[in-house]
């Protein structure tokens, strides 16, 4: 353990899983709510043509050293996305699913494209399609602790107003909260959301990360505020134990983490249903005995 936590390389990813693990699931929160889970997998797929865009933009340099200008493409291109996808969602022109898949299949295919003509290889798209903390650097440290900081500031800061515009638009309205602003302030959190979680799950595997934790915590919760703090939490412990399984084995840190999440929430569905069943089962006599006691 000792040793895993003075190697630099570790330091780098455990700090960035665990911004991804804490900011993922906010912004989760609210998507469950508005009943979009997958808008993660239309930005994410955007997201990578941003990345690749910003590799483009460096036609003059090595294709290695083209990593300064990725994040920020990513971060265009996943914001307008995002904000597109939510004017034609609240304008009805198509329905909100349509839109996403329009962006899911144009972004990936917009991205490998757009990676071929840069020069990018196969290990190159695969690194952002499922992750590849091992080339985290220092600067990458840096710029995600910041936008994580960011998601947080106005994803708990502003939790109130984007719970309500997300539970109930139109009472929302009704109580004069700019329901429009905040809608696109959802959109482009989740924007951000996504780009910095590129690193540790790849953006085909982003979705896994912002919602499973959620459902998990729905099966207890009781309340929204209660669901996005249990939620975080999963998420924050499956992401560094996941990556502190892998310095052991060599195993894509990516899959695991979702993996770890799917088989956590099985598990807690599981143990809800027996529960659940065994106490509308138990004779009342038997309850009210065990109450008493």
């Amino acid at each position: 353990m000792i040793a895993m936590l003075t190697d630099p390389l570790m330091q780098r990813a455990l700090l960035v899983a665990l911004a991804v693990g804490l900011t993922a699931p906010v912004v989760g929160t609210y998507l469950v709510q508005r009943r979009m889970a997958l808008m993660g997998d239309g930005i994410g797929h955007v997201a990578l043509a941003g990345v690749a865009a910003g590799w483009l933009a460096r036609t003059g340099a090595d294709f290695a050293g083209r990593d300064d200008l990725a994040i920020p493409g990513a971060i265009v291109f996943s914001i307008t996305a995002a904000v597109v996808i939510e004017i034609m969602r609240e304008r009805g022109t198509t329905g909100a699913d349509v839109v996403m898949a329009i962006f899911f299949y144009g972004g990936i295919a917009t991205g490998v494209l757009l990676m071929a003509i840069a020069g990018g290889s196969g290990s190159t798209l695969l690194a952002y399609l499922f992750g590849s903390i091992s080339t985290v650097t220092w600067g990458d440290v840096q710029s995600s602790v910041i936008l994580a900081g960011v998601i947080l500031a106005l994803g708990l800061g502003m939790r109130p107003a984007l719970f309500s515009v997300s539970h109930d638009p139109e009472f929302a309205r009704s109580t004069g909260l700019p329901v429009r602003g905040l809608n696109i302030v959802v959109a482009i959190l989740a924007a951000i959301t996504i780009t910095v979680s590129m690193r540790v799950v790849g953006v085909l595997l982003v979705s896994g990360l912002m919602i499973v934790p959620v459902a998990i915590a729905q099966v207890n919760a009781r309340s929204f505020g209660r669901t996005m703090n249990t939620a975080m939490a999963i998420g924050a412990t499956v992401c560094l134990t996941g990556l502190s399984i892998t310095y052991w084995w060599d195993l894509q840190p990516g899959a695991l983490i979702v993996v770890l999440t799917i088989s956590l929430y099985a598990l807690v569905a599981i143990t809800h249903a027996v529960r659940s069943e065994f106490a509308r089962k138990r004779p009342p006599s038997s309850i009210g005995n065990n109450q008493s006691t």
